[in-house]
């Protein structure tokens, strides 16, 4: 309930001036003042704090304040609701005009915005498919998730055949896991040497990386939401992260070194390093691409080579072989259990 009295009293009843607060008050407790009470503070009157009594025009009765305190709540109602509009008005405003700067660009400039997000999968392969057709030298690709499904591989084969046609450059890297799959085998097969791929025990999340120009990033974890980033450092650190996991991969070519450890393998090596870290269970199975019953499994086969009883015992036997730390080529060595012998190859 917003007011102005006179140039004195430029306030409203949620915000009364002393004198009118003095006033006001004194005739709610009397249930009338006399007219004079009022003379210097016509705000009350203006705000209908206080109006003529029928019965004797000299004096003024009160609003009760029930009424005062009722108006104040709807006025803020009002006020909210105005601004709930505005808001609205205000978003559809900034969607049509961000609509209207999404023309192609110009030759020789910097090609769309910084970073833009696509919402459903429509529009995640839409934008893809034309960074697809845009694309005429290389590709980067991430692929996390262990075993490539046939029908993961088949949604992008329309743009790795489409980029292998022009000469395009293809390097995909993939958890160790995905080695077990024919359907990546498959897939490599087809593609021959358009494609170049490594895998790794860990990679980072899905990653597109197409002309080190344009890169598309999950941007929640059911994968219904990407950013599209054409920001030239962002870019720049993508690649630099990409090449540092190209140098530290294997070739799919080549077999996966051997951790060093008798009886003990790669991927044991590695989820023993995760375990070293505190990392739960199904942490470890999501980082190594596997699900979580096999990484139980593995962990299981751990406890037994390492002769450890417990959850615990298991720490400190990971500690004591040198699990602890991530896997490493060297000659094989025995373990020597804690209380004598060897464990079980």
């Amino acid at each position: 309930m917003a007011g102005h009295g006179t140039e004195g009293h430029p306030h409203g009843a949620d915000r009364l001036c002393e004198a009118g607060e003095r006033v006001y008050s004194r005739a709610v407790r009397r249930g009338r003042v006399p007219r004079h009470e009022a003379d210097a503070v016509p705000c009350l009157l203006e705000l209908a704090m206080l109006h003529p009594d029928p019965d004797d025009m000299d004096r003024l009765v009160p609003t009760s304040p029930q009424e005062v305190m009722t108006r104040l709540l709807r006025a803020v109602h009002d006020e909210v609701s105005a601004s709930q509009r505005r808001v609205g008005s205000a978003v559809e405003a900034v969607e049509r005009y961000a609509g209207l700067g999404v023309h192609p660009p110009a030759a020789g400039a910097w090609e769309g915005t910084a970073i833009r997000v696509l919402d459903g999968l429509t529009r995640i392969q839409a934008a893809m498919d034309e960074a697809t057709q845009a694309c005429t030298t290389e590709v980067l690709t991430v692929q996390p998730g262990g075993i490539r499904r046939e029908h993961e591989l088949s949604e992008g084969l329309h743009r790795a055949l489409a980029l292998r046609g022009r000469g395009v450059r293809m390097r995909d890297l993939y958890n160790h896991v995905a080695r077990h799959g024919q359907g990546l085998l498959n897939y490599l097969e087809l593609m021959g040497d358009a494609v170049e791929a490594r895998t790794l025990d860990e990679v980072i999340d899905r990653l597109i990386l197409f002309d080190r120009t344009v890169a598309f990033i999950p941007a929640n974890a059911e994968h219904t939401l990407a950013l599209e980033l054409r920001h030239p450092a962002l870019i720049t650190y993508l690649v630099t992260v990409f090449e540092r996991l190209w140098r530290l991969a294997v070739p799919l070519t080549a077999p996966i070194p051997s951790p060093g450890i008798e009886g003990i393998s790669h991927r044991e090596h590695s989820i023993a390093a995760l375990l070293a870290e505190g990392h739960q269970d199904a942490v470890i199975a999501e980082r190594l691409g596997i699900s979580v019953r096999t990484c139980r499994a593995h962990i299981a086969r751990l406890s037994e080579t390492l002769g450890a009883a417990s959850r615990t015992q298991l720490g400190v036997r990971i500690a004591q072989a040198g699990l602890d730390g991530p896997p490493r080529v060297g000659d094989t060595v025995r373990l020597t259990i804690p209380g004598g012998g060897t464990p079980s190859g």
